[in-house]
This record gives structure tokens, C-alpha cells and sequence, in this order.
């Protein structure tokens, strides 16, 4: 397999202050979202703005309407159309998002519908690919459409399990289609990954909890509803984690 011949770190990010810290340790793409427990979902205006006014890098908005499958109603189907139209006014460099049919089949006619409401836009077509029935047909749909590029785990929980089919994937897709490993990467598979995949852009959150700085804590009240989550505290991008990844994939390169 050919060694790409540089990397591109892109960082998901939950937050205004996670996307700083991602550009500040060299990222050079974000993937704006919220709700990651739920495997993300369309940011707030507030956040898309904020994010528009403070970096240079670009940014790609998930398109996302719920957690849960990727199989929508016409409602949902709409507000998604409605989010891409509010995006589009901002400026961004692309959106993140992805639509199947029953059969866990690329739904072909909505994402048609998608890719002529984005316009310039850059169209990624997200991990509803980790859960399509059959990847090749999938991915042949996805080039067919003029999807930019796919985001995936190789249809395992994490890309390092599905770096096998991720790398048929990038040679499958021969150039025609980006193919972006993400989910589980950090800096201690960063360079596996780039060995066994061969892709040119990699995908992750380089979190670290944060601690709340309030001094009353109320014992008494959980507004999280789940015994693994603190509501004095919360996870965002940490700026070394990323410069340890693109430090990493720099050295691999240059080697």
C-alpha cells in the first residue's frame, strides 16, 4: 500500500472551547457537534456562530436530528433539510451527515435531495455507514452521488478493530471518495492506524475530563440521569493531546 504523503487531523468537536483547543494543537479541520453520548447530533446556532468568528481552520457541521438509527421520518427528514439551510448561511466548509433505508441500505433518493440542498458545501457521509448491511454497495452509492468523503469505524466499535476493512475501502475507493478513519484513535494506535489503513485523514476527540470550579455541590440532585455521568463535570479537547497526534503522524511521514 502507497504511504499518503501527509495527514490530516480533524477533531470532533462538542464545544466552542474544544474547537479552540483543537486549532491551537494544529488540527486542521473540526467537526462541529453535541450530544456525543448519543453519537452526536446538529450543534446549537450560538455554537456554529461563535466557532465561524474564532477559527481559521475549517469546519464541518453534523447534520443530525436525534440519536438513535438513521432511518427518518418525513419530520425528521425535514428539520434536517431545515439545519443544512440554516448552516449553509454560515460559511462552513462542509456538513456531516447520513440517511439509510430499511434495509440498512444508503437511502440514494434523500441523500440526493441532501447533496442539492448543501450546494458548495462539502457533503461527509457520516458512521450511518458503520451500519449499513453491505459496505461495498454502500460505498460504490457514495461515490456515485459525489459524496466528498466517508467517515468510519470500518464497521467495527473502533477503527483500529476495522482498520482491515478500512483499508479495502481506501483501495476501493482509488481517490474518487476521501475514506476517514475515526472513533477509539489517540496517540497510542495514531501510528498503527496510518500503517494499516494507508488513509490521508484521521478523525477524533483528544478529550480530557474537566473538573467544575463550583464551590456548592448539591448531593441530592443528578440532572445527568446516569450513575457514569457528573454534573460537576465534563470532557473537552485538550490542545496537547492534539499536538501529540499531529507530532505523531509527522514523524510517520517524514520516516
Amino acid at each position: 500500500m502507497n504511504r499518503p504523503d501527509n495527514i490530516l487531523i480533524e477533531v470532533c468537536a462538542t464545544s466552542v472551547m474544544s474547537a479552540i483547543a483543537a486549532q491551537n494543537g494544529g488540527a486542521r479541520r473540526i467537526e462541529l457537534c453535541d450530544n456525543i453520548v448519543e453519537g452526536g447530533t446538529t450543534p446549537g446556532a450560538g455554537s456554529i456562530s461563535m466557532c465561524r468568528k474564532l477559527l481559521d481552520i475549517d469546519i464541518c457541521v453534523l447534520i443530525r436530528p436525534r440519536g438513535g438509527d438513521f432511518l427518518y421520518n418525513n419530520i425528521e427528514f425535514e428539520q434536517l433539510l431545515e439545519d443544512i439551510e440554516f448552516v449553509k448561511g454560515q460559511g462552513v466548509k462542509g456538513i456531516v451527515t447520513g440517511v439509510l433505508d430499511k434495509s440498512g441500505s444508503v437511502d440514494v433518493k434523500r441523500m440526493q435531495t441532501i447533496i442539492e440542498t448543501a450546494g458548495s458545501m462539502d457533503v461527509v457521509f457520516h458512521r450511518a455507514f458503520d451500519m449499513c448491511s453491505d459496505p461495498y454497495v454502500a460505498i460504490e452509492k457514495l461515490i456515485d452521488l459525489g459524496v466528498d468523503r466517508l467517515l468510519t469505524s470500518g464497521q467495527k466499535n473502533t477503527a483500529i478493530e476495522g482498520a482491515g476493512l478500512i483499508r479495502e475501502l481506501v483501495e476501493i475507493a482509488d481517490n474518487r471518495i476521501e475514506i476517514m478513519p475515526g472513533s477509539g484513535i489517540n496517540t497510542g494506535n495514531i501510528g498503527e492506524l496510518i500503517s494499516k489503513t494507508g488513509a490521508g485523514s484521521y478523525h477524533l476527540t483528544g478529550r480530557n475530563p474537566v473538573k467544575s470550579k463550583m464551590e456548592y455541590i448539591s448531593s441530592e440532585v443528578c440532572l445527568t440521569g446516569a450513575d457514569n455521568l457528573s454534573d460537576y463535570e465534563w470532557k473537552v479537547t485538550d490542545e496537547m493531546i492534539i499536538k501529540k497526534i499531529v507530532e505523531l503522524s509527522e514523524c510517520f511521514i517524514s520516516a
